[in-house]
Formats: structure tokens, sequence, C-alpha cells
């Protein structure tokens, strides 16, 4: 495959994977981290770029785009009032520091690990979307002291492991204790701004041995670009269609498709 017919290839099948992933975060309320992890996986493997830092070229890509789409949905979520601008600024410090580590963490791991890895989580975040339940409660408000303490670099922590912004973790966690959904969902974009920052200048300095034209560190701007433009497009016809439709049993549907794309990775990983 030459050089043009690799670009061409590469920039229709994101176009695609773009689209898909903005109509689902409009539709299902997900992050697009959880879509386009995998997705970046089998699409630059597939065009021949595997290899043992395969994984942190996804997971920093879509840390990249994380920026961008959390950023505009703050801004968002914040005209109508809806973020927790007290729950974002006490959990700030250890979401951060938590993403940090996870930097450190990703950048010394092979693909195969990091494959495992969010296999794993994503099986967690799977069966939440598919099985949980609204009314499930920890506590009547967000943990302080010790307990945010703990909790706030783990959300930072697990979500640089999976490529993913504040919304798979950062929902449920403030949903279990009592934050309405529509303001949970709001704060937690703020979370991916946290998380993705630090995370992606870090992944900047990582050197890669193989990796797709237009990548710098381990981030494919290349896609980065192509990701943004179409979920920016597509994001707001998701959106609309969740107005039409019972968004419940999709985001099942979703929960069990992304734990079987989860055994997948890991079956591969595993060499099977």
């Amino acid at each position: 495959m030459d050089d043009m017919t690799l670009l061409l290839t590469m920039g229709a099948l994101l176009l695609v994977i773009g689209a898909f992933a903005g109509v689902l975060a409009g539709l299902l309320g997900v992050g697009g981290g959880i879509i386009l992890v995998p997705a970046f996986y089998y699409v630059f493997s597939a065009l021949g770029y595997d290899s043992p830092q395969l994984m942190q070229l996804c997971l920093g890509t879509s840390l990249a785009t994380i920026i961008v789409t959390s950023v505009r949905s703050v801004m968002s979520h914040n005209k109508k009032g809806a973020v927790e601008w007290p729950i974002l600024k006490t959990w700030a410090l250890g979401i951060g520091i938590g993403a940090l580590v996870g930097v450190l963490v990703v950048s010394s791991l092979r693909s195969v690990v990091l494959q495992s890895i969010f296999g794993g989580l994503a099986i967690i975040v799977g069966l939440y979307m598919a099985f949980g339940q609204s009314h499930w409660r920890l506590g009547d408000s967000m943990p302080t002291g010790i307990k945010r303490a703990v909790l706030s670099p783990m959300l930072g922590f697990l979500s640089v492991l999976m490529g993913i912004g504040g919304g798979s973790f950062g929902v449920p966690t403030m949903s279990l204790f009592n934050v309405p959904i529509h303001r949970a969902v709001a704060t937690a974009a703020g979370f991916g701004v946290l998380i993705a920052v630090p995370s992606v200048a870090g992944l900047l300095l990582v050197d890669m041995d193989v990796a797709p034209p237009f990548t710098i560190g381990a981030i494919n701007f290349a896609a980065f670009f192509v990701i943004i433009a179409m979920t920016l497009i597509t994001a707001p016809w998701g959106a609309a269609l969740a107005h039409k439709l019972d968004p419940k049993p999709l985001k099942r549907i979703f929960g069990i498709f992304l734990i079987l794309v989860a055994l997948n990775m890991i079956r591969k990983a595993l060499g099977w």
C-alpha cells in the first residue's frame, strides 16, 4: 500500500469512526474514548502499525480528542448552570495527580498489557451500563476527606489507563453519591478536561518506534483532527435521536456490545 492510498484509507476509516462515536456520544451520553480506543486499535493494526506501543498511541490520541470535546461540553452545560463547580474544584487536584501517575504507567507498559487492562475495565463499565440502576446509592453526598483523597486520583488514574474522559467513571461515581444525573454528566465533562490535559502533555513526550503519519509522541494528529471534525457534526444528531428514542434499552445493548469488544481485546492480548 503506497503512502497516498494508506492516507486515504486511514482517513476514510477515521471519518466513519468519528461519525459513529459522535452519534453514540450524543445518543447515550457516553464519552467518545470508550468507543475510540478499540476503534483506533483495530484501524491502526489493520493498516500495519501493530507494535508493542500501539495501545499507547490509541490512548493518547483518544485523550487528545477529549480535551476539545470536554471543554465544549463544559461550556455548554455551564450556560445552563448544570456544572457543580464545588465538586469540580475540590476533586481537581486528586484527579490531576491520578492522571499524571496514569501517564507514567501507560508509558512504561507494553501494548498487550494495556489491552488487557482496557478490556478488564471496559467490562466493568459495560456491566454498569447494561445492568446499573439509577436508584443505586453509596451515600447522600459526595465524599470528602480521606475518601475523596482516595477516589479522586483513582478516577483520574483509571481513566488514563482506558484513554477516556470523566464520563465513564465520573458519572456513576457522582450518581452513586446522590448527584442528579444531568448535573453529574455536566460536571464529569469538567473531569474530562482535568484528566486529558496533563495526560496528553505527558504522552506527547513518549518516543514511538512505529507510528502512522502525522504522529507526535503518542498522539496521531491526523486522527485527532478528523475525529474532532466528525464528532462536532454528528454528536448533535445523536442528541436529537435521544429525544425521539428511549436511550435506556440502547444503553443496555451498547453495554453488552462493549463487553464483547473488551473480551475480544483480552483474547487478542492473550494470543488466543
